[in-house]
């Protein structure tokens, strides 16, 4: 989905012994912690793109059926189709309420890129016996040992999400302590932040991560916090939160934990300075060396004194901040201008005028497949290019070409051979399709145009949306929404746009199918008009997918319109007015 990506999937605290609705008991002892506590401020600044589920990040467009986030997510792949350029991945540790999660969603909000991913240790707890679950009741589990999480799992998923590809996320249920058998879907990374009590404890997982952040919270402080949390949010006991802390908590901790600290490139907050341990990362010279530990030189950089910790992001352990409130600004612009930096040198660079000339005076490849030119397609063609032809025209011919296209499609399906019964007694030797189901996907705006013709052919079809338009000043593809039906892996795909003319768009929604592992060779390109120099492209990259279409057109001007093209078919058939500069590619985005 848009925006800035997605999600604390799961996202509960580190596990307790459970949670419920509070009762009298519970809410006085909640109460009884305000004195240890010092009040936290209600007003809160707005978030930004923390998410790409959350529905109350700000957006560019409201319309009654989805909402369009600002944020457009450039190529992550070559123009071979393939991943040019990994996620960077931001691992965030400390022990229990240490307040990682409120350090991570400072470092979104200041990084201010689009398609940040919050990834939730808590989600990867394992599925508990009934025997554990006994003692889980009881507070005799151990929630803070490795053994508790399932390290094959959180790999298997970071190495998948790092390389672009969708993932499945558990859902954990704090209460019964198991997974609940619907998952949370997440794509489309530029960034990961992935933070939890145990985010340095495994080597592989160590491997995977880009940059590593601990949070070191004097532990008075996390006790007081855990405290209030499992007591107001998961309705504990007083009793039973401190068995627990003293009985497992601290002792992980010390034995888990701490000693993963020397692994961090950042350590913030330690009193009232921050450690940097990895020198890459200073853009400056540093002020004082200040000691060693565990063999490692150790940076200290004063910054300020540690007032009002407890008036930090949402009272969960923000980094100490100023008597103004502005927060560990050198630490997290530390952090931000190496991030940054990093993106830069992954950046990806698209030269349209390389892919324009790339397969001139090549055949068009095997994979295309045109409708035939007949005298009635060539005479509707001839009338929605005409610039003359009413808007009613244009829809009404624009729709009986979308069936034609789409029932010529379908014949490329793949069918096996049945026997039915006809009424008369006798066998018919038929065809039946032999795939699982078909669903469409039209690439937004003037793709959806085609639904209507594809619901009228293929009964109950699924039907997924993607949001790409083209960056004026990059000249990029960006992916700005996306809604695809579940298993869709599992699917013959029908992508479909009305025009192609340099390929860059439908080159993007390919490899947004193939990332939710839709295979190539199930994937079907179908638009009314293309530009040959679209069709190499898409072909190239991606020479198992089917192109099908009903004319393909020579040439692109240097605006990338196809010539002679059709005119900017979203518009022609909205009713809409295209600015001076549109392109067949797809709608232009002013950013």
């Amino acid at each position: 989905m848009a925006a800035t990506a997605a999600a604390d999937a799961g996202r509960g605290g580190d596990e307790g012994a459970g949670r419920g609705d509070l009762g009298d008991d519970s809410n006085s002892s909640a109460e009884s912690l305000d004195r240890l506590l010092p009040a936290v401020s209600n007003t809160r600044s707005p978030r930004k793109r923390t998410t790409s589920q959350c529905k109350s990040e700000p957006p560019l467009l409201r319309t009654s059926k989805r909402t369009i986030y600002t944020a457009g997510r450039p190529p992550w792949y070559n123009e071979h189709g393939t991943q040019s350029k990994e996620a960077f991945v931001i691992g965030l540790g400390g022990g229990s309420a240490s307040g990682k999660t409120t350090v991570a969603r400072m470092i979104i909000e200041a990084l201010d890129v689009p398609w940040v991913v919050l990834l939730s240790m808590d989600s990867f707890y394992k599925v508990l016996t009934k025997a554990q679950q006994q003692q889980a009741a009881s507070n005799d589990f151990n929630f803070d040992h490795p053994d508790a999480f399932d390290f094959d799992l959180i790999i298997s998923t970071l190495k998948k999400l790092k390389q672009g590809k969708s993932v499945k996320i558990p859902i954990y249920d704090f209460t019964t302590h198991s997974r609940k058998k619907e998952w949370k879907t997440l794509y489309g990374a530029n960034v990961i932040i992935f933070e939890g009590i145990m985010a340095f404890a495994d080597k592989e997982l160590l491997k995977l991560l880009d940059m590593k952040i601990f949070v070191d919270t004097d532990s008075d402080i996390r006790l007081v916090r855990r405290l209030r949390r499992d007591i107001s949010e998961r309705g504990r006991e007083i009793e039973g939160v401190i068995k627990q802390y003293n009985k497992f908590v601290k002792p992980a901790f010390d034995q888990y934990i701490q000693p993963t600290m020397r692994l961090a490139d950042i350590v913030v907050p330690r009193g009232n300075v921050f450690v940097l341990k990895n020198m890459d990362l200073l853009p400056f010279q540093p002020v004082q060396l200040s000691h060693c530990m565990g063999g490692a030189v150790m940076w200290e950089i004063a910054l300020f004194e540690l007032l009002h910790d407890q008036e930090a992001t949402e009272g969960t352990g923000a980094l100490p901040g100023k008597k103004d409130g502005s927060g560990n600004t050198v630490a997290i612009d530390l952090i931000v201008q190496h991030v940054h930096s990093q993106l830069e040198e992954r950046k990806l660079r698209w030269d349209m005028a390389a892919l324009a000339s790339a397969h001139q005076c090549h055949p068009l490849p095997k994979t295309l497949s045109v409708l035939k030119n007949t005298p009635q397609v060539r005479g509707m063609h001839t009338i929605i290019r005409d610039k003359e032809t009413s808007r009613d025209e244009f829809i009404f011919y624009s729709k009986r070409l979308m069936r034609l296209l789409i029932e010529h499609a379908l014949s490329f399906l793949p069918f096996q051979s049945c026997t039915v019964q006809t009424p008369q007694g006798q066998d018919y030797e038929g065809r039946t399709y032999s795939g699982k189901q078909i669903t469409g996907v039209s690439i937004l705006r003037a793709g959806e145009t085609m639904e209507p013709a594809l619901r009228a052919v293929c009964k109950d079809v699924r039907i997924g949306t993607i949001l790409i338009q083209t960056n004026r000043y990059t000249g990029e593809p960006e992916l700005h929404y996306l809604r695809l039906p579940k298993d869709i892996s599992e699917d013959h795909v029908i992508l479909m746009d009305c025009t192609v003319s340099t390929g860059a768009a439908a080159m993007m929604a390919v490899r947004v199918l193939l990332d939710h592992d839709v295979p190539e060779d199930k994937i079907f390109l179908l638009s009314l008009l293309m530009a040959e120099m679209g069709v190499h492209s898409v072909a190239y990259a991606f020479p198992q997918v089917k192109i099908i279409t009903t004319a393909v057109d020579k040439k692109v001007n240097d605006l990338f319109r196809i010539i002679p093209g059709i005119g900017n078919f979203g518009d022609r058939y909205f009713g809409t007015d295209a600015p001076p500069d549109w392109s067949d590619e797809e709608d232009i985005l002013d950013t």
